[in-house]
């Protein structure tokens, strides 16, 4: 369990604290409740509950023992998804072409209801403009391609 720093606040919050322990605030009050972890302390100006610093060591210490006021408790662990993305999100950054106009035609393409991918797009492009596509504006550019990709020559 990876130490946390808790020494630069004299006191936190029930969201903070259980941010502290990995877990969800929810489950965090779940467990309080039950008697694992201990009741916040009520500030004396707002009532709002709050853990000072030495509830805040005991909170630690039963997260990281597993041995909570009433005696031993599980914890999962927490899943961390924003660490990885997700295998789609990776398939479609490798697709990404380098190229900006191959991607743009793509879109154009895409948009018009035709789904390719940018190799097709890339070869559709130089069999349409062997000599570029300058002078030609996006729209054009694309409905060639699409017409190309169809197989119906513009």
């Amino acid at each position: 369990m990876p130490a946390h720093d808790s020494s630069h606040k004299a006191a936190v919050t029930v969201s903070e604290m259980a941010d502290l322990c990995e877990i969800s605030r929810s489950r965090f009050y779940e467990l309080m409740k039950a008697g694992v972890f201990p009741k916040p302390v009520q500030h004396p100006s707002s009532s709002r509950p709050l853990y000072d610093l030495d509830l805040i060591a005991k909170c630690l210490e039963i997260r990281a023992t597993g041995v909570g006021l009433n005696g031993p408790v599980l914890f999962n662990r927490k899943i961390k998804r924003a660490a990885q993305p997700r295998p789609r999100q990776q398939r479609l950054q490798k697709e990404r072409p380098t190229d900006p106009l191959v991607q743009s035609v793509l879109d154009v393409v895409i948009a018009l209801g035709l789904p390719t991918t940018a190799k097709a797009v890339s070869d559709a492009l130089s069999a349409c403009f062997p000599n570029g596509t300058d002078g030609h504006d996006l729209g054009a550019v694309g409905r060639a391609v699409f017409l190309h990709l169809q197989g119906k020559q513009p």
